[in-house]
């Protein structure tokens, strides 16, 4: 009969390396103090015996759990179906992941549901939490602070001061949004419309102003309300339509919401971009490189928004950083700053 073997133990590590057990214990758990040369000893003892630390009994030396919570303030069906959010948290997992620190998605399907995040992340359960999608009425920034746990925010924060003492990351909204609008001005059209997302979220606020920073005597009714979703673009390109028949260029406020506006555009028989330009914002591949035609869009880069999100806290919570580290384009020391990362336009077929 084969039974299970037992698991190395730290003293056995200690034995196979020649050292203290109390040495094994200060390497395994981040411990200083420790020649080099032990270290290496002890790594290699440890890869040799498939050592496996105990991380309950390690979060009681480190009172660390190697574990971040991920909140999205967004319910399941959105998360799972804007690729956004992927590319969002495909950027925090590389972090996290290259850390040896474990991810724990939260999201928000309706108010009672925040009640349940901010217990969670009062109990004790993970090490910090990053948090984004936030709308301006949301609870959720109160409900964390009363956790106090560390948080890094994924978008400016648009609660009261907006910036004191809050770490977040995001991209120059509002410029790229103006950097888009101009090169439809460039173009020659005259009849821009805009289409916005939530105006509940900074985001489309910011992108918002940005047009209205080009088009700054733009006739109201070139303005419609979207909700960065397909649907809402088709909607919002509907009404647009009705009001302004004369239109000739659009900037949507995200990839997606021009995709619905483009389907809705070639029904009505507008020619993409003869009789219509169109912009979108994100440059999400899967979404902008399969309209028809390709899509002309602002490029953030929101995969290294995610993974920057992460190093903030990371290094929030380890307070080890001597400043930028060679090969880290973030510049980001041990006292982390909020960070807004540059945006482009990228080009295609539409505009």
């Amino acid at each position: 009969m084969t039974g299970t073997a037992p698991r190395p133990t730290l003293e056995a590590v200690a034995a196979r390396a020649g050292v203290s057990r109390a040495t094994v214990s200060r390497v395994v758990n981040g411990g200083d103090g420790v020649r080099e040369p032990l270290v290496e000893r002890v790594r290699r003892a440890v890869e040799e015996l498939g050592y496996v630390p105990n991380k309950a009994a390690r979060s009681l030396v480190t009172n660390r759990h190697d574990a971040v919570a991920v909140v999205i303030a967004e319910p399941e069906t959105r998360v799972f179906a804007d690729p956004f959010f992927a590319l969002q948290l495909r950027g925090i997992s590389k972090e996290l992941t290259a850390h040896d620190s474990q991810l724990v998605l939260l999201l928000t399907e309706g108010r009672a549901d925040h009640a349940r995040v901010g217990r969670y992340l009062a109990g004790g359960h993970v090490d910090g939490a990053l948090v984004f999608s936030l709308h301006l009425d949301d609870p959720l920034p109160e409900l964390v602070r009363g956790a106090g746990v560390p948080t890094v925010f994924g978008g400016r924060p648009g609660w009261g001061d907006g910036t004191r003492g809050v770490v977040y990351v995001d991209s120059d909204n509002r410029g790229g949004a103006r950097e888009a609008v101009r090169h439809l001005v460039q173009l020659g059209r005259r009849r821009i419309a805009h289409i916005t997302g939530a105006l509940d979220q900074t985001s489309a606020v910011d992108r918002l102003d940005g047009f209205r920073d080009v088009m700054v005597d733009a006739d109201p009714g070139l303005i419609a309300e979207g909700d960065f979703t397909p649907a809402g673009g088709e909607r919002a390109m509907r009404e647009l339509l009705e009001r302004c028949p004369d239109l000739d260029a659009v900037f949507a406020a995200n990839d997606l919401t021009a995709s619905g506006a483009l389907r809705v555009l070639r029904a009505h028989g507008r020619r993409v971009p003869d009789d219509v330009a169109v912009i979108g914002f994100d440059d999400m591949l899967p979404v902008a490189e399969q309209t028809d035609p390709p899509l002309t869009t602002v490029r953030q880069d929101i995969e290294e928004m995610g993974l920057l999100m992460a190093r903030l806290l990371l290094r929030t919570l380890d307070r080890r950083g001597d400043g930028p580290g060679e090969g880290d384009p973030s510049g980001l020391g041990a006292r982390p700053s909020s960070v807004v990362l540059p945006t482009s336009l990228v080009r295609r077929d539409s505009a």
